[in-house]
């Protein structure tokens, strides 16, 4: 009866405890929408800044190329002073005046909206700081609250198994959350960037038309045509890092070498290449969908960590095994430091053995990174 007593109270404190977190995440994702929608604000009014300050650049060399005619004028008036009638001399003057006083005033009209420009990519960079953070906290509290959330009526027997795997669960969640913030990231850096970018483009084009006539219009939408164009190339780009779905249908040689040329378009200056060796059969979709995940982790850690100009990943197929090969000349690592530490590593190895296979890592700092990736399967099975 006081077992169960505890085990209620433990479970009363443990919902106030989620109830807490919950509200905590909501009030930190209430900050990061309102910094989100202050810094599109920011970004219109830094355009139109932009705008204001080209029109005023504009008019400044106008008044600057006006001003030096005025000069001669006034050397000419003044050199030949006997030549010219009062009422010339006095234009002369005053026009010359007149000129300085409106170039001052452009001048400091410039002056102000350049320091307004100044202020405003300040605030956008205090804003995305905050945004940044917001999602980290947002991120840290999503992982402490599904790790927390876990079945009270059944804590007290599972306490035991709960210590051995709270460090692996709390990985796997963590892994989760950054996967689920990677893909929040890359949907709100790319395609809902360039959404707002179209949206920011069509105003731009309407001004352009009163301001400038259809012709410079038209090729503002002939822009605004190519940035939609880029949005739904990245979208689909998206879903293939998702889930490719060609490895259903094609099978896994087809699919890494489209996913190798995709690659290798969007990361310029490197050249990827591949080889199948032997004769290909088809594996078990779970084995395929190891294998591309090996590839795909091992190429993107070459691109980002090891920023290699040159990859190469080979397929032996064997009778009894199938031998991946990732190698890279890349800034290479020491693995006694590195390998405990990298997570990606670890998801790699958890990865190998699920497939009974053997992962081999070779590096050092300065000689690149070879990756070897030996699966144990039957083309007769």
């Amino acid at each position: 009866m006081a077992k169960q007593h505890d085990l209620n109270e433990l479970e009363s404190i443990w919902e106030d405890l989620l109830a807490k977190m919950e509200g905590t995440k909501q009030e930190i994702f209430t900050i990061s929408e309102r910094s989100r929608r202050d810094y599109e604000n920011l970004k219109n009014q830094l355009e139109d800044i932009r705008l204001t300050a080209n029109r005023i650049i504009d008019q400044s060399e106008g008044l600057e190329d006006r001003m030096r005619a005025a000069r001669r004028r006034l050397a000419e008036v003044t050199n030949s002073f006997s030549l010219f009638s009062e009422d010339e001399v006095r234009e002369a003057y005053e026009q010359a005046n007149r000129l300085q006083q409106t170039l001052s005033a452009n001048r400091l009209e410039e002056k102000a909206s350049r320091k307004k420009r100044e202020e405003l990519q300040s605030r956008l960079q205090n804003l995305l700081h905050t945004i940044e953070r917001a999602e980290h906290f947002v991120n840290q509290v999503n992982v402490a609250s599904n790790f927390f959330s876990t079945d009270a009526d059944r804590l007290d027997d599972s306490i035991g198994k709960v210590n051995r795997n709270q460090g692996y669960s709390l990985q796997i969640i963590a892994a989760q959350e950054e996967e689920r913030k990677h893909l929040s990231r890359e949907i709100h850096d790319g395609p809902a960037q360039m959404m707002a970018n179209v949206l920011l483009r069509s105003d731009l084009i309407e001004r352009t038309y009163r301001q400038k006539g259809p012709e410079p219009a038209f090729q503002e939408i002939k822009s605004l045509k190519e940035s939609v164009r880029e949005a739904l190339t990245e979208v689909r780009r998206i879903i293939y890092d998702l889930r490719p779905m060609a490895l259903d249908d094609l099978g896994l040689v087809p699919t890494l070498v489209k996913y190798l040329d995709t690659i290798e378009e969007y990361n310029s200056g490197t050249e990827i290449s591949f080889v199948s060796s032997g004769q290909e059969f088809r594996l078990p979709n779970a084995y395929e969908t190891t294998i591309f995940r090996l590839v795909q982790e091992s190429v993107t850690n070459a691109l980002r960590h090891g920023k290699a100009k040159k990859i190469e990943v080979v397929i032996e197929w064997q009778e009894a095994s199938v031998i991946i090969t990732v190698e890279d000349d890349g800034a290479g690592f020491d693995k006694s430091m590195v390998k405990d530490q990298s997570f990606g590593l670890r998801g790699m190895q958890e990865r190998i053995d699920l497939v009974s296979g053997l992962f081999e890592l070779t590096s050092s700092p300065g000689n690149g990174t070879t990756l070897k990736f030996t699966i144990p399967c039957n083309k007769d099975s």
